[in-house]
């Protein structure tokens, strides 16, 4: 589990293809790293993954085809920054909201600057735009962000100074596929409804 509070910001030092998908080594700084085992859980762009090894000032991980699939790693290259949050612990503050690190889908986005503020559209899949709900909650790269606006095929957040900051998400240039989880409660509100409606 993790709450969508970007940890920092990693860089990716070597990514290979293997026979079960691909090898992914992130550079990070020493601090994040204390303390971490082999088989320990970190999420990547927000999609939980298995620590395979690591050592001073790197963590490996193995992504397989599915993952891939589903989340924008496969898009992502050397040199690439990653935003990284190691797995909530037991009496730790959760600063933004529950995630369980397994991706909902990826969609573009865009940035669009105004002298005032930073927006973020994303260009939602038909098929999840309905469990986004405005002032909800949505996690975007990892990061637990809140809805501000939405239309039948997107939805908006606001980023400010600090998000900007902390996470990869100042650098999103326009199409870029970025990693959705949707809010399980949300999600469960929503499927809730949706049986009610049809039973009557």
């Amino acid at each position: 589990m993790f709450t969508g509070i970007v940890q920092k910001i990693g860089s990716v030092e070597v990514k290979e293809l293997t026979e079960a998908g691909i090898s992914l080594k992130v550079q990070v700084d020493k601090a994040f790293l204390e303390g971490i085992e082999v088989g320990a859980s970190i999420a990547v762009n927000g999609v939980c993954l298995t620590v395979v090894t690591f050592d001073e000032s790197s963590v490996s991980f193995d992504v397989i085809p599915e993952t891939l699939r589903v989340t924008n790693l496969e898009e992502v290259s050397v040199n690439a920054n990653v935003n990284l949050e190691r797995s909530l612990k037991f009496g730790d503050e959760v600063g933004g909201h529950i995630l369980s690190g397994h991706i909902s889908c990826k969609a573009p986005g865009e940035l669009v600057k105004t002298e005032s503020e930073t927006e973020l559209v994303i260009k939602c899949p038909d098929e999840w735009i309905n469990y986004i709900l405005l002032k909800g909650y949505v996690s975007i790269n990892g990061a637990s962000l809140t809805v501000a606006k939405k239309s039948d095929e997107s939805f908006s957040v606001f980023l400010i100074p600090e998000t900007l900051h902390a996470t990869n998400l100042s650098e999103v240039e326009s199409g870029d596929l970025l990693n959705i989880e949707i809010d399980q409660a949300t999600y469960a509100a929503v499927k809730a409804a949706e049986s009610k409606i049809e039973q009557n």
